[in-house]
């Protein structure tokens, strides 16, 4: 199949178009540094000309702070809803949205609200859609696995409300896996929980981090909410994700189930250990 990728670029983009070329398709790859400008293509007239002889899109485009005019509006949002509605014009019908765990167009932050605003409208065209939902994504290249790797190495980490919040860490080559099965899946226009198989919380990550670098653990320090949102307000420019509405999302955990995952790639999500 002859595959429109956008976000090619990116960490999630990146594995999935190696995924896509391993498993035999040819990749049209859509991103800065292939000559996109994703805040131009917010109308459907601009994505015409990319869809001629496409069979299926896949939009890997995501960002997790705002700068400039990269924002969540127009690149989560505006631009994809664009994009679906030139699929619909030039009859490419198989489209798979990477969107985001607790996306929702009543979400609390933008990051969530935009990526949610975009899934709703998809779900509401006639093509063969799928919407992944992938919890915290890790793997190589991926900025929160090394966040998570720098923190680890601390011998006294701060935490957020203690890092008790419960995630589904999900590695990208599963991710991967899944968007190669949903080219051809049936039944399509479904909405799939993306995560891993097992349930932690952000400190025991962290400690397993640790002894599996050989490190023994380490000191837990709380930080009370108010104070850590106080602390993101200030440092968010520097370290998008410190910011308080990455905060916000973290408050809440990011867990689902993982069966129908599990269907969709034919196999149990692998462990991170």
């Amino acid at each position: 199949m002859k595959i429109l990728l956008t976000g090619s670029g990116g960490f999630i983009g990146g594995h999935v178009a190696a995924a896509l070329r391993g498993a035999g398709h040819e990749v049209v790859p859509a991103s800065r540094s292939t000559g996109f400008d994703f805040r131009l293509f917010q109308k459907v007239d601009y994505w015409l000309p990319h869809l001629r002889d496409v069979d299926a899109v896949v939009n890997c485009v995501g960002i997790i702070a705002e700068r400039g005019t990269q924002t969540f509006d127009a690149l989560h949002y505006r631009a994809p809803v664009a994009l679906f509605y030139a699929c619909l014009k030039s009859c490419v019908r198989r489209v798979i949205q990477i969107s985001a765990l607790g996306a929702d167009p009543r979400a609390a932050t933008p990051f969530l609200a935009s990526k949610g605003k975009a899934d709703e409208v998809l779900r509401h065209l006639p093509l063969d859609w799928f919407i992944l939902r992938p919890s915290l994504v890790v793997g190589p290249g991926g900025r929160s696995a090394a966040f998570f790797r720098r923190l680890a190495k601390l011998p006294v980490i701060p935490l957020v409300g203690g890092g008790v919040q419960h995630i589904r860490p999900v590695h990208v080559d599963d991710l991967a896996a899944a968007v190669c099965q949903c080219l051809h899946a049936l039944p399509a226009q479904r909405t799939i929980d993306v995560v891993g198989s097992e349930v932690m919380s952000v400190r025991d990550r962290l400690q397993a981090l640790r002894l599996a670098s050989g490190r023994s653990p380490a000191r837990i320090v709380s930080i009370p909410y108010p104070l850590a949102m106080a602390m993101g307000h200030l440092v968010k420019r520097v370290v998008p994700l410190c910011h308080p509405d990455n905060l916000r999302m973290l408050r809440m955990g990011s867990t689902a189930d993982a069966g129908a995952f599990a269907e969709l790639i034919g196999r149990l999500p692998r462990e991170l250990s």
